[in-house]
């Protein structure tokens, strides 16, 4: 939950810095009133985007979720700019594309990278590790080597406990 929430606000952070470097460049005044009117389009598509991937299923991933949200909030933004006639230049277009692709991917790689160690796969172990492994096993239980080869023998090849194994109070009385 903490991460999908992180997500969206790293999102949400993204665009309103893209927001605010476009006021300073363009030499408009920083206030919240004017980074509110110019950033909600952004705000939305950024929302949009995570309810249509359903990123909080893997917030951090790139591929998809981060690809996704990032197109949608972009043609999203876009729609909505153009409905209420907020500027859709073609070099508007391009620079949000690029600046908001690297922030929105570039801090998913980044988080990735610190969480790494989250994601480790247990070893697989196949072949003679793991008659390495039983018998570390059996030595740690206390079973001597030929009493653990005489217990993992005891049992059918399909892996059904044979009469030995069924103690004699469950067994079939008929027979």
């Amino acid at each position: 939950m903490f991460r999908s929430l992180g997500a969206l606000v790293g999102d949400l952070l993204v665009v309103i810095l893209f927001v605010t470097i476009g006021f300073l460049q363009h030499g408009t005044p920083l206030t919240s009133e004017n980074i509110v009117l110019v950033g909600w389009p952004f705000a939305l598509g950024v929302l949009l985007g995570h309810l249509a991937i359903r990123a909080w299923n893997a917030p951090f991933r790139i591929w998809p979720h981060g690809l996704f949200v990032w197109a949608i909030t972009l043609a999203a933004t876009m729609a909505i700019r153009t409905l209420f006639a907020a500027g859709t230049e073609v070099s508007f277009i391009i620079t949000t594309a690029i600046i908001t692709a690297v922030g929105m991917l570039g801090w998913r790689a980044v988080a990735l990278f610190l969480t790494r160690g989250e994601r480790r796969r247990p070893k697989v172990v196949t072949g003679a590790e793991a008659a390495e492994v039983d018998q570390a096993g059996a030595k740690a239980a206390g079973i001597d080597g030929d009493e653990s080869h005489e217990i993992a023998s005891s049992e059918t090849e399909a892996g059904d406990p044979t009469e030995a194994d069924i103690p004699s109070s469950e067994r079939d009385a008929s027979r």
